[in-house]
């Protein structure tokens, strides 16, 4: 299914016959079937709906610059084509990014929000570094990055204990479009709303993994003091990709923190 927002389509599947409603917002440089693991489970209690950031999966590429603002309009663009008034939200890496966002401009539709693998703000460099990535991405395509996205999105003895996960991720970002990537990339790479997390009200899990080079447990400490109540879970060795390193102590953490998020408007 395609919600449209400026007239561009964006993709998304929903799963699950009753229950309050879930929405998934995967990484850069994946698309929606990262969240399978979670989907799976959530399916039973819940209405799950996950969908591909624009220029990830099936959803259209945007050829002219945009922000992360934009990006949380796309996702309000989906849930209103499903008629959702309001979700659960969770987002990983730039989804907890689009998730933040959502909740600072539009709280009422947020019941609550799981926050993995993610930051509140760019770290000191990060511009150089995610000019360097889109660079090398325009120049050769997205192969040039699927092994050193693999190393920093998993621990060192996972990627040699799944190899067949690991090629399902590397096709993920060898699909992710050019476009999709360097605009995802340069929307994310202005991050800096710690400041603002404050106003943040509904429930809130933050959820890091204790090996992840690129969302340090630094920078989940800082939301964790930014939104007053909020949770903070350390998931030991786990990377980037935390939802499918640790699958279950994540579907775990993610199952316990919905059954007692407060009913949704």
């Amino acid at each position: 299914m395609y919600a449209i927002n400026a007239g561009h389509r964006i993709f998304y599947t929903t799963v699950g016959a009753s229950g309050p409603w879930v929405v998934l917002s995967h990484s850069l440089a994946c698309d929606h079937t990262m969240w399978a693991p979670q989907i799976e489970r959530l399916a039973a209690t819940h209405r799950v709906l996950a969908f591909d950031t624009r220029g990830h999966g099936a959803s259209d590429p945007w050829a002219s610059p945009f922000t992360l603002e934009d990006l949380a309009a796309d996702a309000l663009a989906v849930m209103d084509a499903a008629g959702i008034a309001q979700a659960h939200f969770v987002g990983l890496s730039m989804g907890g990014m689009i998730g933040q966002t959502l909740a600072l401009s539009h709280p009422e539709r947020i019941a609550s929000l799981v926050l993995a693998n993610t930051s509140s703000r760019r770290a000191p460099g990060a511009q150089a570094l995610w000019n360097g990535r889109i660079e090398l991405v325009r120049r050769e395509g997205m192969e040039a990055i699927v092994q050193p996205t693999l190393q920093r999105w998993f621990t060192a003895p996972f990627v040699t204990a799944r190899p067949a996960l690991m090629a399902r991720v590397a096709q993920l970002i060898r699909r992710t479009s050019v476009a999709g990537y360097s605009g995802c990339a340069q929307a994310i790479s202005t991050l800096d709303i710690t400041d603002q997390l404050g106003a943040v009200r509904c429930p809130v899990l933050v959820i890091a993994g204790r090996d992840d080079p690129s969302t340090t447990v630094l920078m989940h400490e800082d939301i964790h003091e930014a939104i007053q109540g909020s949770q903070l879970l350390i998931l030991d060795q786990a990377a980037h990709l935390s939802n499918l390193e640790q699958e279950e102590r994540f579907n775990h953490a993610l199952t316990q923190f919905l059954a007692a998020a407060p009913a949704q408007a």
